[in-house]
């Protein structure tokens, strides 16, 4: 498709849709408004200009207040479509391409310090690093306004205005229901040091799981792309329009029907542990989400069996390499007790 084309085909969907807040020169971007709870979407056309440029590039070029860091979490969420279907943030677009991107609503720009106890496992002047029990959701989200690691955070450590929204110097999170090891920036400097590490995959993260099932191999490398279920959009999954993900895993212990692994993560992709488990047909155990369909034994749990263990990183300051360990919570210590004996 030509530019001339696809400012006519944008100028269409204007007139078809009624309610056009804005349009980008040269080919192509038609912005539908919509209030400010609902999701804004925005029509592009590829021209002739923009065949085999990435999809991710593309998009932050054309929609001027979408960094490339931002479209990429939007192609992570299934939120970009080309031509109707869910595509990967490399993908090369061609000539008369349609790229449809919705973007959510803003999330709340306040947070409130909320006086929830912590258990701070090291603090400096740079960085804090917290062990997270399992039921504190990390950041604000739709239905989690409240009760977070990042409102206790501020409470805390009241200067601590890093990320200037509602993620006071998160580097990386858990799930609600995973308990462990997080580190927290308490300046720009550290923030940007840390996120640095964790690009450049620098930074050590260890989990301690029980799966079920057994290994043939006593480690290995789980390496499958993962994105969001192309059904259920609030599970993610292993798809070939995904972002590259590896998961190495090592036996600690077998335990019955059951194995005992310390698996580290190379890569950070959303659920990525619990993804890749149940990939390799290996669930693990108590997990609601990804655990199966079928009844299973809980031992005892009222979630996954899923610790941060061990983390570690290099001090933003000195360069100093720091690793810190956690135990298992009493939770997964009492179920992992139930699977020995069951093992017997």
């Amino acid at each position: 498709m030509h530019l001339s084309q696809a400012a006519a085909l944008n100028e269409s969907v204007r007139l078809a849709a009624g309610r056009v807040r804005r349009q980008h020169r040269a080919g192509a971007a038609t912005r539908r408004p919509t209030p400010m709870s609902e999701p804004d979407t925005i029509l592009l056309y590829a021209s002739n200009d923009d065949a085999g440029d990435r999809l991710d590039r593309f998009v932050a070029r054309m929609v001027a207040d979408l960094s490339r860091s931002f479209v990429q979490q939007l192609v992570d969420d299934g939120l970009v479509r080309v031509n109707g279907r869910i595509a990967r943030s490399s993908l090369p677009l061609r000539a008369g391409d349609m790229v449809a991107v919705t973007v959510p609503p803003p999330q709340p720009t306040t947070l409130t310090p909320e006086p929830i106890p912590l258990q701070i496992v090291y603090e400096d002047a740079d960085v804090v690093v917290v062990d997270k029990p399992a039921g504190m959701v990390v950041h604000p989200a739709p239905g989690h306004t409240g009760g977070t690691l990042a409102n206790a955070l501020l409470a805390r450590y009241p200067d601590m205005q890093v990320n200037g929204g509602v993620r006071p110097g998160i580097v990386h999170r858990l799930d609600q229901d995973t308990s462990g090891l997080l580190v927290v920036a308490r300046h720009d400097r550290a923030m940007q040091a840390l996120t640095e590490q964790q690009r450049a995959r620098r930074m050590l993260k260890i989990y301690l799981t029980v799966v079920e099932g057994r290994f043939k191999e006593p480690e290995g490398t789980i390496d499958a792309p993962i994105g969001r279920h192309p059904v259920d959009r609030l599970r993610m999954a292993v798809t070939t329009h995904g972002r590259e993900a590896r998961t190495h895993y090592r036996v600690i212990e077998e335990l019955g029907a059951y194995t005992l692994l310390e698996v580290r993560l190379e890569t950070g992709r959303t659920h990525q542990i619990r993804v890749h488990m149940l990939h390799r047909s290996r669930p693990i155990v108590g997990d609601p989400t990804y655990g199966g369909r079928r009844p299973r034994p809980s031992f005892g749990l009222t979630r996954q069996f899923l610790h941060a263990h061990r983390l570690g990183f290099s001090h933003p300051t000195d360069g100093s390499w720091r690793e810190f360990h956690s135990p298992l919570p009493a939770d997964l210590e009492e179920a992992l007790r139930r699977l020995r004996a069951a093992a017997r």
